[in-house]
């Protein structure tokens, strides 16, 4: 059950409700949850104290997950449903990281914060280690007045009456102040500011921090700065960093000044997460000639009218259609009338015949029914066992409703 604890923590699950005497909730706190959690993204629904609420303040998790420290020193804690090392699969799944070295030391994590924690502190190590070993250097172009040639000499040179001599030039220099180390940066710093870390995470990342800090100029990134980045043999070990870095970057925010500090709430979008962790676990294990194509763009009408963006996208032999897949992260009794009909308009618009909605549990009243030309399947890429174990199951009734064999030919009589 929610519960308010003496230490004025407010604390509920994801997709549950709290109420809350308007003495509990300043108003202007209250204000800024609205304005800041359920205006900005529908992360937290908001009811505001009226004869609908008895006068209380009403608050309902929507699918997101964490904390958010607030003024009047309250701290709103939303807890998942999921173990703690459920979600630290379904992590790794969706950034493609896999450190199973870390395993172990789940058991031990109770908490979204101490999920936090973990992270931040494994960010900041291998940013320490990196930066020992020698951090990414890049020959950038640079253009300067000298007293000696350098590189290119500039066919226009300065005017000058100065005794000494001043040469023009253009030559390129050695730095580590590039983009792959200003994302490293960008983010141990805002991890910094969060107000999140414990003891032990904050003194690793301002370590690393200020491991970085005289040579890399500090600049925002986005989280799709950190993705299609370009790695070799000397910068393998940056796809990992900037995995995390996305991570971060997703998931702290907005900013929220508590007096002299600047507070960002760390809140984890549970339907992202599974819905990249089931994307990319089918991506891995699909069996040829099939692959996955997530987030694909489709336009329908004469003009480009309608455009839609389809969480999957399942494609057989020689590049053909065959399903599309609609992650929901929760678990009605059965679908919705608005999830069916955006789910079958998306199996036509890409003219394939199955389409199907994916929920992270078996729904009390499936659905496999004929839809005009499009077959509509419910099926569940489950959260209550491994991830290996529920995707393998997942995979094999797909092909199962879809009538395909292992070697992709359609089997259906």
């Amino acid at each position: 059950m929610p519960t308010i604890t003496a230490v004025r923590h407010i604390t509920l699950s994801e997709y549950e409700t709290v109420r809350l005497p308007s003495s509990d909730l300043p108003a202007p706190v209250g204000e800024q949850l609205w304005r800041l959690l359920d205006q900005s993204g529908k992360k937290l629904h908001v009811s505001f104290p009226s004869p609908k609420t008895d006068y209380d303040w009403e608050l309902t998790a929507q699918g997101w997950v964490g904390q958010f420290s607030l003024p009047h020193q309250l701290q709103l804690n939303i807890r998942p449903k999921l173990p703690i090392a459920r979600l630290f699969q379904l992590w790794e799944a969706a950034y493609d990281l896999r450190l199973a070295h870390l395993t172990d030391g789940l058991t031990t994590l109770d908490s979204v914060p101490a999920f936090f924690n973990l992270l931040a502190q494994i960010l900041a190590q291998r940013v320490i280690r990196r930066g020992r070993q020698g951090l990414q250097q890049a020959y950038l172009q640079e253009t300067a007045v000298l007293p000696y040639v350098r590189g290119r000499l500039l066919t226009r040179q300065p005017a000058t009456t100065s005794p000494t001599v001043e040469l023009a030039c253009r030559y390129h220099a050695q730095t580590i102040d590039i983009p792959d180390n200003q994302i490293l940066a960008f983010t141990l710093h805002q991890i910094a500011r969060s107000g999140q870390c414990n003891s032990a995470a904050q003194t690793a990342v301002r370590k690393a921090y200020h491991l970085l800090q005289p040579a890399v100029t500090l600049q925002p990134f986005t989280p799709n700065d950190c993705q299609k980045r370009s790695y070799g043999r000397l910068n393998q070990d940056y796809a990992v960093m900037h995995a995390l870095c996305r991570f971060y970057l997703e998931h702290t925010g907005p900013l929220l000044n508590k007096g002299d500090h600047a507070i960002m709430p760390f809140l984890l979008n549970m339907a992202q997460l599974y819905e990249r962790s089931v994307a990319n676990w089918l991506q891995a294990n699909l069996p040829a000639p099939y692959r996955i194509k997530a987030q694909e763009s489709t336009t329908i009408g004469p003009n480009d009218e309608l455009r839609f963006q389809i969480d999957l996208t399942l494609y057989g032999e020689n590049g053909r259609p065959l399903a599309v897949l609609d992650t929901k992260y929760k678990t009605p009794d059965r679908p919705s009338p608005a999830d069916i009909s955006q789910v079958v308009t998306y199996a036509k618009a890409k003219d394939c015949q199955h389409a199907l909605l994916i929920y992270p549990q078996a729904l009390a009243q499936p659905l496999q029914v004929q839809i005009g030309d499009v077959q509509l399947h419910t099926l569940a890429f489950g959260l209550d066992r491994p991830l290996e174990q529920a995707g393998a199951t997942f995979l094999q009734r797909l092909l199962n409703r879809l009538h395909l064999g292992d070697d992709g030919v359609n089997t259906a009589v």
